[in-house]
């Protein structure tokens, strides 16, 4: 026997013997649609959490990110698919957690009267950062200073009375209303969320389907 046959002969199936084993069909394809599950499932989880507790949220978001990549990059050993899931799951972090905000507002939030009594932009020169502060004009007459992630785009002028959306919980700084050239944007942000999550799940699903041994 030559040296390439006994080379054949040791691996077992003519490989390099390095691979490890791959499941079985019915296997593979429920690992895969777990984590095709998972992985988009924690990231809106942390992209809802950044909305309450911005370091919570991230933290989240950020892990599931990496752990993916390594699962599918390093594991599964497919690098294409890995970046698409990565960059797939950033974007999704930038629009779901204000699709949710706006969204939960807008289902629950109750409206109140309220008086714009400053509007500032902090940061000018890398473009607008702006912020609002808010004073009830009922109630216990509580003070809010909110900012674009509350919708405070420069839309309310000091002194201008608008009717702000306060979350029932507590949990969630009050939200100001859309000006008129802001119509559909939440429905605009929920489909973009929804349109993410599907290419984050497909992504995972086929490179768990794809997978290299």
């Amino acid at each position: 026997m030559s040296a390439s046959s006994t080379a054949v002969a040791a691996d077992g199936a003519g490989g390099t013997g390095t691979s490890g084993p791959v499941p079985s069909g019915g296997r593979k394809a429920v690992s895969s649609a777990l984590w095709a599950v998972l992985v988009p499932a924690l990231l809106l989880l942390g992209s809802v959490l950044a909305q309450w507790a911005t370091w919570l949220g991230v933290v989240v978001a950020l892990a599931t990110i990496a752990v993916a990549a390594c699962v599918v990059g390093g594991s599964w050993h497919r690098a294409g698919a890995a970046t698409l899931v990565s960059f797939g799951g950033f974007a999704l972090m930038l629009f779901a957690g204000p699709a949710a905000y706006e969204g939960y507002m807008k289902a629950v939030g109750e409206p109140v009267d309220a008086v714009v009594t400053r509007v500032a932009d902090r940061d000018q020169r890398r473009g607008p950062d702006m912020f609002c502060t808010l004073r009830e004009l009922g109630g216990d007459r509580k003070t809010y200073e909110v900012s674009q992630q509350e919708n405070c785009f420069g839309q309310a002028r000091p002194g201008d009375r608008v009717e702000i959306l306060k979350d029932p919980l507590g949990l969630l700084d009050p939200r100001l209303p859309d000006s008129p050239d802001q119509r559909n944007t939440t429905e605009i942000t929920l489909a973009v969320s929804a349109a993410l999550t599907l290419l984050v799940a497909a992504g995972t699903f086929y490179a768990g389907q794809r997978r290299r041994g």
